[in-house]
């Protein structure tokens, strides 16, 4: 799962890393460290939609999971549209020379701040 965080002001989103999920109990108890740590006030959650707009098998698996997290943290969630992200990372790495491995890795992270930062961009405050 890509993780990326933002500054405080919300204007630019930053990947923080990918975490290799486990089991729901201990998932939960690392984001709720990341949020503390990072002092983080809203959790913005990629979800894949179908292209008529519709909730993927994926998504329903996304809204379920983020509903048991909710219980677990206390900040609020959202969901935000995760279209081409992926291909918007890999671009990205790309374009900066990173291949193989290590940019596969990476991939999620990267996509994750291009989804936040699509959040982030559509609720600036002017």
């Amino acid at each position: 799962v890509g993780v990326a965080v933002s500054d405080e002001m919300r204007l630019i989103a930053r990947s923080y890393g990918v975490i290799k999920r486990k089991s729901r109990e201990e998932d939960f108890a690392r984001y709720g460290r990341i949020i503390a740590e990072e002092k983080i006030t809203l959790l913005v959650i990629g979800l894949p939609t179908k292209a008529d707009g519709s909730d993927s098998d994926t998504a329903v698996w996304i809204r379920d999971y983020a509903a048991d997290l909710q219980e677990h943290i206390d900040v609020p969630i959202v969901f935000w549209d995760e279209s081409y992200s992926t291909v918007k990372a890999e671009e990205s790495l790309r374009l900066r020379g990173k291949r193989g491995k290590r940019a596969r890795q990476r991939v999620d992270a990267v996509a994750a701040a291009f989804i936040l930062q699509s959040y982030l961009d559509a609720h600036r405050r002017d």
